[in-house]
């Protein structure tokens, strides 16, 4: 995928965000690996997407969809509202309950496609989960599901939290952040290598050597539109 068709591709996903009803509320959109390092063309689309839980709804509805659709929690763990607007997407876990991440997939990504983008979905920021996930792999000495952190954000819904840093765009918060995209297109964003961030993120040479080999190894042998959804 050229880098022009890989902006232009998340920038369909913002739209979709920004003016469509989600499963659940969406937080941030982030863009991270080789679209942010300005490479051209890239293997693959890596987008990260921020959730919150949904904790009320309309949990009185649950019923009405489990009869209707064979899916629990509609109304309780994605949105009654957006099931009733987009009922092809709802999708369920093994379980036979409504799965978040699967349906924010299922909105923002044809089944069809054979696009070469991940979609990362997470209750946590792009930040916090970095740091989370690189803690995890330390002590596991398991380092396939590392997050680059090499991203940038390209929306936010409201200001950013106290205590989050800034993003790698330099933006302030708010919603779209049009400098971001801009920078994007132009492969404008500067950032070390991924051995050099996971250094930065307190990981030795050596050790950050073998993950940044680990991380690129397991993305080569991924194909087409992959998912993950993550809890932290």
């Amino acid at each position: 995928m050229d880098r022009a068709a890989a902006v232009e591709r998340v920038e369909e996903l913002v739209d979709r965000v920004e003016s469509e009803t989600m499963p659940v509320p969406v937080r941030e959109v982030w863009v991270y690996g080789d679209v942010a390092l300005g490479l051209d063309p890239i293997e693959r689309l890596d987008v990260y997407v921020t959730k919150d839980i949904l904790f009320k709804d309309a949990p009185e509805r649950s019923e009405e969809f489990r009869r209707s659709h064979g899916v629990d929690g509609v109304g309780k763990t994605v949105r009654a509202e957006w099931a009733d607007e987009y009922p092809d997407y709802l999708r369920a876990n093994a379980n036979g309950h409504a799965a978040p991440e699967r349906c924010l997939a299922a909105h923002l990504l044809p089944d069809d496609t054979d696009e070469p983008i991940h979609l990362e979905v997470c209750n946590a920021s792009f930040d916090d989960n970095v740091t989370q996930r690189l803690k995890g792999a330390m002590a596991r000495g398991d380092y396939e599901q590392i997050l680059d952190p090499r991203g940038a954000c390209l929306w936010v819904d409201g200001e950013p939290s106290e205590g989050r840093r800034a993003s790698s765009d330099g933006s302030s918060g708010g919603h779209r952040s049009e400098e971001a995209f801009e920078k994007l297109r132009k492969g404008e964003f500067v950032l070390p290598t991924l051995s050099g961030a996971l250094e930065m993120l307190g990981m030795d040479a050596e050790e950050a050597e073998e993950a940044a080999d680990a991380v690129r190894a397991y993305r080569d042998r991924q194909e087409g539109a992959t998912v993950r959804g993550d809890v932290v």
